[in-house]
């Protein structure tokens, strides 16, 4: 039987959450020769409910994406925060679409491909630690950079960037330069609320026409990795010479 929790929170789903049992413990046993009844009780309540957060924060739910080699598929769950055009001088080396995603303590913290791709680039960088809401957050965060290829037409070349934000502390990445994802597989998490963007050339060209990303989600909609479509592409074939 699946359990319905990620690998990538092993460490912290048997740390953590032995440690809330035993300070629950101790108070029970303890707490009711130093504290009044009602004060035991309030402080049990708020360590079961840490308890179920620590838990739910790393849940895995199993998801059917979609097929579909036109679209890029959310990379994160969360809101989108941002849409805007950035110069992208490094891996893409052009104009891009920049979409960000922010993910609250609440939100599944599963990082998942957008498509079809070949991880070409890794590229961790240390940064701050501020708050993952603000745009500004990607480039002076930690962050952790994975330079894709897509295997399919438009074969043009994607980021995906795992921003840490002012309670994540700890990126993971559990894929490697040259390996191969499948649109919608997971390749790691961001642990404790951050920030997930998702960089798509503008106009990305091939021998057989124009192929146009059309954005289809706006500031402020609510996204899920592997299932909302962020981007359709569609080919606009070149006029035939007269």
């Amino acid at each position: 039987m699946r359990i319905p929790l990620t690998k990538y929170g092993w460490p912290q789903i048997i740390t953590l959450p032995a440690i809330v049992v035993a300070v629950m413990a101790i108070l029970l046993l303890a707490g009711k020769l130093l504290l009044p009844l009602w004060a035991v009780i309030s402080i049990e309540v708020a360590l079961a409910v840490i308890l179920i957060w620590v838990l739910t924060f790393f849940r895995d739910p199993q998801r059917y994406c979609p097929a579909d080699k036109n679209i890029l598929l959310s990379p994160a769950d969360g809101q989108v925060t941002n849409i805007d055009i950035v110069e992208e001088d490094g891996f893409i080396g052009s104009s891009a679409l920049r979409i960000g995603i922010f993910l609250s303590i609440f939100d599944v913290h599963i990082n998942r491909a957008p498509c079809n791709v070949k991880v070409e680039k890794i590229n961790y960088k240390k940064g701050k630690y501020q708050n993952a809401a603000n745009p500004q957050s990607g480039r002076l965060n930690e962050s952790n950079d994975l330079g894709l290829v897509r295997t399919d037409e438009p074969q043009e070349k994607l980021i995906v960037r795992q921003i840490s934000g002012a309670i994540a502390r700890r990126i993971v990445c559990e894929t490697t330069e040259g390996q191969k994802l499948a649109g919608g597989q997971k390749f790691g998490m961001i642990k404790f609320g951050s920030r997930t963007e998702l960089y798509v050339p503008l106009i990305p060209n091939t021998e057989n026409g124009l192929w146009q990303p059309k954005c289809l989600v706006k500031v402020g909609d609510k996204v899920k990795a592997g299932l909302t479509a962020l981007v359709r592409y569609k080919l606009e074939t070149k006029n035939a010479k007269p």
